[in-house]
């Protein structure tokens, strides 16, 4: 899953998708898996993209505000950032950035993040 998740990351960055066809792709299941519980693992290239199924939750571990550190909960991300309400669920793009020198956190949709100082991995989450 991992290598057909690049590749439809290397065309979908050169806009070489349309959203019609992702939005196939991720219909049809082809490209999108189960949310992980972290992004333990996956945080180590810049500008790598994936594609999870996440469930919104308001319970979980969560620090940062648009860009979240490595160890942040994808469903409550997901709900922090307006893009899913709790319980529901839709498959999101999920980038990995440069990390920040700190993560303010913030209160959103029902769900506060906490400050966090320097950390060495970040992602942002992205509807399709």
């Amino acid at each position: 899953m991992k290598v057909v998740q690049e590749l439809v990351a290397y065309f979908d960055h050169r806009g070489k998708l349309s959203r019609r066809q992702l939005k196939k792709l991720l219909d049809d299941n082809q490209i999108a898996s189960d949310a992980p519980s972290g992004m333990h693992g996956l945080c180590d290239v810049v500008g790598a993209t994936y594609y999870f199924r996440i469930k919104g939750a308001t319970e979980g571990q969560i620090w940062g505000t648009d860009i979240y550190t490595r160890d942040s909960s994808l469903g409550v991300a997901a709900v922090h950032a307006g893009l899913i309400k709790p319980g529901e669920a839709a498959v999101l793009r999920v980038t990995i950035v440069k990390p920040l020198p700190a993560y303010p956190g913030s209160t959103r949709n029902g769900v506060t993040t906490s400050d966090y100082g320097e950390f060495p991995h970040a992602w942002t989450l992205s509807a399709i």
